[in-house]
């Protein structure tokens, strides 16, 4: 069984307050453009002892080490007692923007922005924050660059001083440009310090994995849960471009494959065909994929080790259940690791969607 370790440490200097915190019930994971978390309990044992290490919440950083490597690390919120038991939760250090504003407005003058590259934007909000007093969390951000754009000559991207705005949200909103980026946290030793990293990812994180595979009888678990349901197939895709009546310009991508033909429109603010055309024939690729995998239990295993898992990544799934068969790629965007205790084995829960993922779109799939 893999040997885990919880440390716990000063937020702002990394100091080592305790090398093996005794946790028990732990859950921990990362997530795609979100901090991830952790759930757990002090053990009962050493609960009077240990609380008093606990009273800074908000002010200490737990980390999650795995056969002497960081898997996960986070800032400590919330330490309540339920009788004799003391739960504790944790989130990824990107949840400590969600409780910073920008003061100054323009985080610090680095705005307005125009045309600017929201990995910037990112990077200039940990910037901001941590320069302020006793706000540095030794966060560092990759220096990922994007082709999208936040903000306009007409219609600058601003912040003002005298109506002051949450620092996470604006790092959501940059997550949320369309074709910008994705990001996510990772932690590892350097020099003896845990190093805290944002890891950007444009347009997306990840890469294809022919290394790692999850096959029933291997490394599968549990009963998956494959959904197939019909209210978002559809083999033929209407494109519509921007504009209206006669000159906006419509494309129809579809194939025959012997099932009903099942129609979605899908409308864009494209004024090029091609992209139009491109925009399209992805849309009805995702479509016609009908089953979806959306979670998968494994176990550690060479064919895919749980030290080799990445947010972002696409890998290869087989199962061959009594009640499902199902092969295919699938995108991992996090996953959550409970750590064995006495007879009961680690279980890991890959979050999973599809590798292509049909676009977000308010109008019903239209049977015909």
């Amino acid at each position: 069984m893999p040997d885990y370790r919880y440390i716990l440490a000063r937020a702002a200097t990394g100091e080592v307050l305790h090398w093996n915190l005794p946790l028990t019930e732990v859950e921990f994971g990362p997530e795609k453009s979100g901090p991830g978390s952790l759930s757990a309990a002090l053990n009962p044992t050493f609960g009077r002892r240990m609380s008093d290490m606990l009273d800074d919440a908000g002010d200490t950083v737990i980390l999650v080490e795995r056969n002497s490597r960081l898997l996960w690390g986070g800032l400590l919120w919330r330490a309540e007692p339920e009788g004799p038991k003391l739960p504790v939760e944790a989130s990824g250090f990107t949840s400590y923007l969600h409780r910073r504003f920008d003061l100054h407005g323009n985080l610090g003058g680095r705005g307005p922005y125009i045309e600017a590259d929201p990995c910037q934007v990112i990077r200039d909000v940990w910037a901001y924050a941590q320069e302020q007093p006793d706000g540095d969390l030794q966060v560092v951000v990759d220096d990922t660059k994007s082709t999208a754009k936040v903000g306009t000559a007409k219609d600058p991207y601003t912040t003002s001083k005298s109506d002051p705005r949450n620092l996470g949200e604006i790092v959501d909103e940059m997550a949320d440009i369309d074709d910008g980026l994705e990001w996510t946290e990772t932690v590892t030793w350097v020099g003896g310090l845990a190093q805290r990293r944002i890891v950007l990812g444009a347009p997306r994180l990840g890469r294809r994995r022919e290394d790692l595979t999850f096959t029933t009888g291997a490394n599968v678990v549990g009963e998956p849960q494959v959904i197939k349901d019909a209210d978002s197939y559809a083999q033929w895709v209407i494109g519509l471009g921007a504009g209206e009546g006669t000159k906006r310009k419509v494309v129809v991508d579809g194939v025959r494959n012997g099932r009903l033909r099942l129609e979605h429109k899908l409308e864009t603010s494209e004024k090029d065909e091609t992209k139009i055309k491109q925009r399209a024939r992805r849309e009805r690729l995702a479509r016609q994929i009908l089953p979806t995998l959306t979670e998968l239990e494994i176990t550690d295993h060479p064919a895919a080790p749980i030290e080799a898992l990445r947010v972002g990544d696409d890998v290869g799934i087989r199962l061959h259940e009594p009640h499902t068969a199902y092969e295919g790629w699938n995108r991992i965007v996090g996953w959550t690791v409970r750590p064995g205790e006495g007879e009961t084995p680690e279980r890991v829960t890959l979050k999973l969607e599809r590798t292509i993922k049909p676009e977000e779109s308010g109008d019903e799939t239209e049977a015909v």
